[in-house]
């Protein structure tokens, strides 16, 4: 399976941009996917993430901001960021994920990233 992230950009702080993540396979090939992010000189972090039932879970950095989304025949997964803040300034990762002992784990499935910048 291959992972193509797009969508990323400069935004300044207070706007939205919507990451899109396109797999040439089912995107729901393992327990779910999700969206990491990892800012400059940070550890990558899972941000959000969707279950083939649709259950959504987010950091509480991007909760009530962020929404995850899924379009099953287009095989993409979606990201949408609003309100944005410079903290999130980050590449963003899409990952094929299973879940094990009670929480979602990545995969070897890694798109190749996608950078935003929140600046004004």
């Amino acid at each position: 399976v291959q992972l193509q992230a797009s969508g990323g950009g400069l935004v300044q702080p207070g706007g939205s941009l919507r990451l899109s993540c396109a797999s040439n396979g089912f995107i729901f090939s393992y327990d779910g996917v999700g969206w990491f992010r990892q800012p400059p000189g940070k550890q990558r972090e899972l941000v959000a993430s969707i279950g083939s039932s649709g259950l959504t879970n987010y950091a509480d950095s991007v909760k009530g901001r962020f929404t995850i989304s899924t379009n099953n025949a287009k095989n993409t997964v979606y990201l949408q960021m609003n309100s944005l803040k410079p903290e999130d300034t980050a590449a963003y990762y899409c990952n094929l994920l299973v879940w094990s002992s009670g929480r979602y784990r990545s995969t070897d499935y890694w798109g190749q990233g996608t950078l935003v910048t929140v600046s004004s």
